[in-house]
Order: C-alpha cells, then structure tokens, then sequence
C-alpha cells in the first residue's frame, strides 16, 4: 500500500512539475486514475502501457472527432465518452480512466496537437514510473507491453 501511493504521489508531482516547466496543464484528472492502475493493479490488463498510453490517445482523438462533429456541449461529451470506450474495445486498448478524457477534449475544447503531444508525455511518464518502481520492488510491471 505504502509503495503504491509514493509511486502514484511521485507520478502526479513529475506531471506538475513537466506542466511547470512548459507552462502547460499536463495533470489531468483521469490521469491520476491511470496511475492509480499502474500503481495500485500492475499485473490488471488496464493498467499495461498498451492500454494507459493506447487507450488514452485513442480516447482524446475520439473527443476531436466528436469535438468536430457536434462541437463543445454536455450532449456531445456524454457522446463522446461512450464511444471512446467502444473505440477501445475495438482496438484492444481498454482503459477506463481514459473515457474522461474523451469528455475533457468535447467540454474544454483544446488546442489538438498540443494535447495530444502532451497527453502522450504524461502517459509514458506514468508507465516509466510504475516500471521503475516495479523493477525497485521486484513486481512484474508491465507484465506485457503490446
């Protein structure tokens, strides 16, 4: 328990201090679930780089295209959500805290490309933290990569 909350306090605290440095917002909420996965349920399908770092960006792309399509409103979010949840499934990138990140893209409307850029930073900083801790702790994180 102890390992599992420094490894997901010391994930987080990197993001802010990535977000600091490029003064961008790289923490965002469903990426605190994600390292709760990572950190909490290492050996869970959810939580192997495939689906933290797949899962996520297929979400976001999901609320570009919904974005595009029926533009920033609850309606579209809720949309939004429900189909990056069947994108995922599709793919075989189930990732459930990456649902939220589709609803984030229809409801703040982000520029694409620097929140894609930055979402897949957050993503591999979240899996390179679990890894290290992992390998600090003899856990077998990931159990699989693709």
């Amino acid at each position: 328990m102890a390992v599992a909350t420094v490894t997901s306090i010391v994930a987080l605290v990197i993001l802010v201090a990535v977000g600091e440095l490029l003064h961008e917002t790289v923490l965002i909420p469903p990426l605190a679930a994600s390292m709760a996965l990572v950190a909490g349920g290492h050996a869970l399908p959810l939580a192997q780089p495939r689906n933290v770092i797949g899962g996520q960006i297929v979400s976001a792309v999901t609320g570009f295209i919904v974005l595009a399509i029926a533009g920033s409103n609850p309606w579209a979010a809720a949309v939004a959500g429900g189909i990056a949840l069947g994108a995922m499934l599709l793919l075989r990138m189930s990732h459930s805290p990456a649902a939220a990140t589709a609803v984030i893209v229809v409801t703040s409307a982000p520029g694409l490309v620097n929140f894609l850029e930055l979402l897949l930073l957050a993503t591999v900083i979240l899996v390179a933290v679990g890894a290290v801790s992992a390998r600090l702790n003899r856990h077998p994180y990931p159990v699989y990569w693709w």
